[in-house]
């Protein structure tokens, strides 16, 4: 090794050190398929020396009952875990709006009085997913709906001291869309819950959506995604933290100067199958009207330098699984998230617990 390489590694480890840690938590969708719920989750993340847990889901509690939410605060304190909360769609035109739940204002209510509860000062939401890119509605309109929705709700919302964070989510809004959503409903009550796994779905670099997001991100879903050329156009599948094509420690420098106090929660999400993005396709186009050349082509840069995944990996439809492949994908959930974990503390040093402990 030259004298001079040798220098700026150590040079830039003491930098690293000298940093504040950024927090790591867990966002609880990375272990689904555990079923388990508030308590438990807290449990777990604090074997792991996290700082924070995003219950991304009301369906993550045991109960919604006052006294139970209570509980649930009282045990993350004594913990020492930070909290931050979530919900669905909050979209009322959405394909992935839920209306057995009630309407959606009603919705965002419940989700924050929830948050409040349990000490939480994010609650995310989501719009709703590709669907709504090629639906009968534009997706402008879904936008304008969603908007309606969180400005009905300012009051309550600035009351309650909780940010109601936009997740970009599966492929239904680009940056600049969900920054638009921000803007115009509130940026005094309204924020971003930036995702770094599902702007693949929209053939976006997640660098781009990190400098788009930036000034509103509050809370986070942070995955990484194997990237890389197709004859169609491009492939991605989403990975364990390092297995994938995301330039870590680029990231990890911009998200340091650009939003340092959000929590990185990872959310790993693997057993599933490449996705094929046909941008050679012309009508794939249709979804896509206001896409710029110059967002495009970083994405096709990012492919282009991008790999796909040759690890081992259990795959699953949709559908219900056998029992043994159940069993299979619960310990690969708990493996990848736990290796994701590891690579965050021990290669890129987040962790605020983990860093004291270990020093």
């Amino acid at each position: 090794m030259q004298r001079r390489t040798f220098l700026g590694i150590l040079g830039s480890a003491a930098v690293g050190a000298a940093e504040a840690p950024i927090r790591l938590g867990m966002d609880t969708y990375s272990i689904r398929a555990f079923h388990w719920k508030d308590i438990q989750l807290l449990d777990y993340a604090a074997s792991l020396k996290l700082d924070a847990v995003q219950i991304s889901s009301l369906n993550d509690y045991e109960s919604l009952e006052p006294a139970h939410l209570g509980t649930v605060k009282e045990h993350a304190e004594r913990l020492g875990l930070a909290i931050d909360a979530g919900i669905g769609s909050i979209c009322p035109t959405s394909t992935a709006f839920n209306a057995k739940r009630g309407e959606a204002a009603a919705q965002v209510l419940e989700g924050l009085q929830v948050a409040r509860s349990v000490g939480a000062k994010a609650m995310r939401c989501f719009l709703g997913s590709a669907a709504e890119r090629r639906g009968k509605l534009p997706l402008e309109a879904h936008m304008e709906g969603m908007i309606k929705v969180l400005r009905s709700v300012r009051a309550q919302a600035l009351d309650s001291g909780v940010k109601i964070a936009i997740e970009n989510h599966n492929g239904d809004m680009e940056a600049r869309e969900v920054r638009t959503v921000i803007e115009e409903a509130g940026k005094d009550f309204v924020g971003s819950c930036l995702d770094t796994g599902n702007p693949m779905w929209l053939m976006e670099d997640p660098l781009l959506t990190l400098e788009t997001l930036a000034p509103y991100v509050v809370t986070s879903h942070v995955r990484d995604s194997c990237v890389w050329e197709h004859p169609r156009g491009a492939a991605f599948q989403w990975v364990a933290w390092g297995d994938g094509s995301i330039d870590w420690r680029a990231f990890l420098a911009r998200y340091r100067v650009l939003c340092p106090h959000a929590t990185m929660h990872p959310e790993v999400i693997t057993g599933r199958p490449p996705a094929v993005l046909p941008y050679f396709d012309k009508d794939y186009w249709a979804a896509f009207p206001n896409k710029r050349a110059s967002e495009f082509a970083r994405f096709v840069e990012l492919a282009r330098k991008g790999h796909p995944f040759l690890g081992t990996m259990v795959m699953a439809g949709w559908g219900k699984a056998s029992e043994a492949l159940e069993t299979a994908l619960k310990e690969q959930q708990r493996t990848d998230f736990e290796r994701s974990v590891e690579y965050a503390k021990k290669i890129l040093g987040l962790g605020v617990r983990w860093k004291n402990w270990k020093s």
